[in-house]
């Protein structure tokens, strides 16, 4: 998972962009690298792109020029970022580069300097004065036609919905606030009607995203800020009307997430939380600088599942932080024992250039983080597959991704996020089934991460 998933790279095979580009008609290429937020802003250059004209290609052999959007998050990130401009620039010449790293110009430019322009994150019209200069547009007002939904990188059936930009947060292992500034929360309406075209045109799930998504609205006046009710919770209601699956990813554990749990209780939207508790020790959380307080965090937890017992908890954490001893590291294992976490990703420390952690002491070995690494994952493994067991015989709905040629259907359950969590897989009596299609299933088998399954007879 510190990788940036290939299989969100338009450049690749996966990507669907499938229109056939009219003779003489300008041309451009996509790499998307990075989390899904940046995938949005590449549908959205790509949308307006498409709009003045402008054909999508999905490799760099029929581009006239590509763009890169980048990830800066992590060192090894950016050495991808680095590596995919570089292999854009060996395969078309033409590059322009946005995104998380084209915060750092100078750094790209001392790597690659042939590139044409750099912007920085969600900077879209400089991105696209960046393509006007290297291929003018050429739109046809009789032809070039925007389809509704705009332009999306994922399969027509889900789609990602970012609610807003920016972090309030100084956690000292991230600069994702100097990349992409404070929160601007986008207007609730502005949201809602995005939300309503997605499904307007076939979208069965909304995979709601921000860089804190429970701090939405939380930066509007007191005017702009309708009733007492949590500006989040307010939106997860009205989402939950459309009809669709809503998914909501990176909730910080505030005190009012608890106002979110009886919507899942109620089946409004799916009883799944992301939450990035980061670690469990409180002196890890103190050198890390986290807005939350890990003590609260087990009650919390204990809370919601009393709530909604149905619940599906994600999180992700870091091991090997500088400082980081034996004694916090094993009681964040002793907290798994207790906190049961459905879904859990792991990533070792590493130091990001900009950093406040990267000047803090007693960094911790490489051996050593590698070690507990391990340890940890053997231990989420092990939470995953008992749970993962638990589920065998039920009944539950599950949102079919893909059919393969032998008529393996890829699914999901409500507990599954698209290509982070795990999947289901029905292997007979698939025929009369299509991508997107929501159909009940019994478990009649499950892996440490996977789980397989029939078709329920219906009653």
């Amino acid at each position: 998972m510190s990788q940036n998933p290939p299989d969100l790279r338009p450049d690749l095979a996966r990507a669907r962009i499938t229109e056939t580009a009219r003779p003489g008609q300008p041309t451009i290429g996509m790499v998307s690298l990075g989390c899904p937020k940046a995938l949005v802003d590449s549908e959205r250059i790509l949308t307006r792109l498409r709009a003045e004209g402008y054909a999508i290609s999905p490799d760099y052999a029929g581009a006239d020029a590509v763009i890169v959007n980048t990830c800066g998050f992590l060192d090894s990130a950016k050495a991808e970022s680095l590596d995919a401009i570089g292999e854009a620039l060996t395969e078309n010449g033409k590059v322009i580069v946005t995104g998380c790293l084209g915060a750092e110009p100078d750094y790209i430019r001392d790597h690659h300097p042939r590139i044409l322009a750099v912007t920085g994150p969600h900077q879209y019209e400089q991105v696209l004065d960046a393509v006007h200069g290297a291929v003018p547009p050429d739109p046809d007002p009789y032809i070039d036609l925007l389809p509704a939904s705009g332009v999306s990188l994922t399969p027509r059936h889900y789609s990602y919905l970012k609610i807003s930009e920016g972090c309030n947060h100084k956690c000292k292992f991230c600069i994702i606030p100097d990349m992409r500034g404070r929160l601007a929360s986008r207007p609730h309406k502005a949201v809602l009607r995005e939300a309503e075209k997605l499904v307007e045109n076939g979208v069965r799930e909304l995979l709601v995203i921000s860089q804190d998504t429970s701090a939405y609205g939380t930066d509007w006046s007191r005017e702009d800020r309708a009733g007492t009710e949590q500006p989040i919770t307010r939106l997860a209601r009205d989402l939950g009307s459309l009809g669709a699956w809503v998914r909501l990813h990176y909730i910080y554990p505030y005190p009012h997430v608890r106002e979110l749990i009886p919507l899942m209780a109620d089946g409004m939207i799916l009883p799944y939380l992301d939450v990035p508790f980061q670690h469990a020790h409180p002196d890890t959380l103190r050198r890390m600088a986290r807005p939350a307080h890990a003590e609260k965090t087990l009650d919390r937890i204990a809370e919601w599942r009393g709530i909604c017992p149905d619940i599906t908890l994600r999180s992700t954490f870091i091991v090997g932080y500088p400082g980081e001893t034996e004694a916090e590291f094993q009681h964040l294992l002793d907290w798994m024992d207790e906190a049961q976490l459905d879904r859990v990703g792991c990533f070792q420390y590493e130091n990001v250039d900009g950093a406040r952690s990267n000047a803090l002491p007693d960094h911790v070995p490489e051996e050593v983080k590698q070690d507990r690494w391990d340890r940890f994952m053997a231990k989420a493994q092990a939470i995953s597959a008992a749970k993962l067991a638990a589920k065998v015989g039920q009944v539950m709905d599950v949102i079919v991704d893909d059919i393969d040629e032998d008529g393996i259907a890829t699914c999901r359950t409500k507990a599954d996020a698209p290509e982070i969590d795990g999947n289901l897989f029905i292997d007979e009596g698939t025929e009369g089934l299509s991508v997107g299609e929501i159909v009940r299933v019994e478990v009649d088998e499950a892996g440490e991460y996977d789980l397989w399954g029939c078709l329920a007879k219906s009653d």
